[in-house]
C-alpha cells in the first residue's frame, strides 16, 4: 500500500532532489539498442529509480506490483500542465514535447479525463470490435494474397509487408481516413516515436502532424461519415467543450477544437505503432523459438497465448512518458516521489520482472502467468486493447497457416527500432518459403 506523507514545500522538496547529493541516475538510451541491458539496470535498481529521458529527469518504475498501483492511484496524474511545474521550461525545447503537451484523454486527469475518454469509447464498445472482425481478415488476406505473389527464395520485410499497413488500415477504416493519407500519417506517427531526432526535427514533425490532422476534420467537416472523426467533429461542435474540468463525473461536455485534433492525434498514434510491435514481435518470437511454434502448430497453445506472451515479454511500448506526483508518495525502500516529480511507466522491464515472472525473458507459450500491464491500468487502461490482440491474433495464425515454411531470411538482423519508446525491429526479413525455395 501506498503511503502519503507530508514534507516541507514543493519548492524545498524539489530543491533536495536536483540540487543535493548527487543522484545516480540511469540516462535511458534513445536508440533503445541494448533493450536487455536497460532492462536488467532496472531490475537490479529496485522499484522505482532516478533515470534521465532526453535530459529530463523522473523516476523510472520497472516493479510490476508498484507500477500497478501507481497506475490506479489518483494521487499520480497525467496532466503536465496542472501537475509537472517544469512543463512550462521542458516544453520549449524537449523532443518529446508533443507526448505531455497535447490536450486529449492521454494526458488528462480527473473529470477532464473522464469526458474525453467516454467520446472516445463510443468506438471501441465490444459490438464495434466483433464488427471490425470480419474486415479484419479481409484486410490480413488481402495483405497475404500480396505477399504470395513474392518470388521464391526473395527475403520479404513482414514488418513492412503486413505489421504495418493492416493496423493503418483498421486506423483509416475507423477514423474514415482517405487511403491517400495513410502514409503521411505514417511517417508522422513513425516521428513521433523516434526519440533521436533534434527538438528541431521533433517540432517540425509535430507541425506537419497537426496539419495532416486538420486536413482529415476539413475534409470530414464537408462530408461526415459514419466514423470516430466525424462524431468527434460533431461534439466538438456542440459547443459544450471548453477544455476545462466539467464536473464531478465529466458531465456530457463535448471537445474544445483543441482537443479534437489531439484525440484524433491520440487515436492514430497508439492505435497504429503499438499494433504493429506487436505482430512484428510475435514473428520474431516463434521465428527464433521453433520449439514454441511446434507447440502452436500441435495445438498444444493457442494464438490468444502467442499475443499475451508476446505482450508480456515484449511490451510494444518500452517506456511511456509522462506521471506526475500530485502529492508526496512515498515508495517501498524510503524513496519518496516528491509532489511534482515526474514518473515514467518502463512497461516493457515490468513484464519481465522476476518478482512476477520466473525467467521472464524467456519465450514461453506455456507458461501459466502471462499476466502483464502492455496495456496500462486502471483509468488510463487502452481503450484499444481488444482490437490490438484481434489484429494480432489475425495477423499471426493466418500468416503462418498461409506459409508454414516460413523462416528468418538468411543473416537477418533483429535491430530495434531508434526509439526508448517504440519497443519493435527496424525490418523483419523472412522467407515467406523457407530455405529450400
Amino acid at each position: 500500500m501506498l503511503v502519503p506523507v507530508h514534507g516541507p514545500d514543493r519548492a524545498a522538496s524539489l530543491r533536495r532532489t536536483t540540487e543535493g547529493a548527487p543522484v545516480d541516475r540511469l540516462v535511458l538510451d534513445p536508440t533503445g539498442r541494448d533493450r536487455d541491458a536497460e532492462t536488467a539496470e532496472l531490475h537490479a535498481r529496485g522499484p522505482a529509480t532516478p533515470v534521465d529521458i532526453l535530459g529530463v529527469k523522473a523516476w523510472a518504475v520497472a516493479d510490476p506490483d508498484l507500477l500497478e498501483e501507481l497506475l490506479k492511484d489518483p494521487r499520480v496524474s497525467k496532466d503536465g500542465r496542472r501537475h509537472w511545474p517544469e512543463l512550462p521550461e521542458i516544453s520549449a525545447g524537449w523532443p518529446l514535447a508533443l507526448w505531455v503537451t497535447v490536450r486529449s484523454m492521454f494526458t488528462a486527469h480527473g473529470a477532464d479525463h473522464r469526458r474525453l475518454r467516454r467520446l472516445v469509447g463510443t468506438a471501441f464498445t465490444a459490438r464495434r470490435i466483433n464488427e471490425l472482425a470480419g474486415r479484419v481478415e479481409e484486410l490480413t488476406e488481402a495483405l497475404l494474397d500480396d505477399l504470395a505473389a513474392t518470388p521464391p527464395g526473395t527475403p520479404v520485410d513482414l514488418r513492412e509487408r503486413l505489421a504495418y499497413p493492416l493496423p493503418i488500415q483498421v486506423i483509416a477504416q475507423l477514423l474514415g481516413l482517405p487511403l491517400e493519407l495513410t502514409d503521411r500519417f505514417r511517417a508522422h506517427v513513425d516521428g513521433a516515436f523516434d526519440t533521436t531526432l533534434t527538438p528541431a526535427e521533433s517540432e517540425a514533425n509535430a507541425v506537419a502532424f497537426y496539419g495532416m490532422v486538420g486536413e482529415l476534420i476539413a475534409a470530414k467537416r464537408r462530408e461526415p461519415g459514419d466514423d470516430l472523426t466525424s462524431a468527434l467533429i460533431a461534439a466538438c461542435e456542440s459547443g459544450a467543450g471548453d477544455g476545462v474540468d466539467s464536473g464531478a463525473d465529466g458531465g456530457d461536455a463535448g471537445l474544445s477544437e483543441q482537443e479534437l485534433l489531439d484525440t484524433l492525434l491520440l487515436v492514430v498514434s497508439a492505435g497504429y505503432e503499438t499494433t504493429v510491435n506487436l505482430i512484428d514481435n510475435g514473428i520474431a518470437n516463434l521465428l527464433t523459438h521453433p520449439d514454441q511454434l511446434a507447440l502452436v502448430r500441435e495445438g498444444k497453445v493457442g494464438w490468444e497465448d502467442v499475443v499475451e506472451e508476446t505482450l508480456r515479454r515484449d511490451a510494444p511500448v518500452a517506456h511511456l512518458p509522462l506521471r506526475y506526483a500530485v502529492e508526496d508518495i512515498e515508495l517501498p525502500g524510503g524513496v519518496t516521489v516528491r509532489r511534482g516529480e515526474a514518473i515514467l511507466a518502463s512497461y516493457a522491464a515490468a513484464g519481465r520482472h522476476p518478482s512476477r515472472h520466473t525467467d521472464g525473458a524467456v519465450f514461453d507459450l506455456t507458461r501459466v502467468d502471462k499476466d502483464h500491464l502492455a496495456f496500462g491500468h486502471g483509468v488510463h487502461f487502452c481503450l484499444g486493447a481488444p482490437l490490438g490482440r484481434l489484429e494480432g491474433r489475425t495477423a499471426l495464425s493466418r500468416l503462418f497457416e498461409r506459409f508454414p515454411d516460413l523462416v528468418l531470411a538468411p543473416d537477418a538482423e533483429l535491430r530495434p527500432v531508434e526509439s526508448l519508446i517504440s519497443n519493435g525491429h527496424r525490418t523483419l526479413p523472412v522467407l515467406l518459403h523457407g530455405p529450400r525455395a
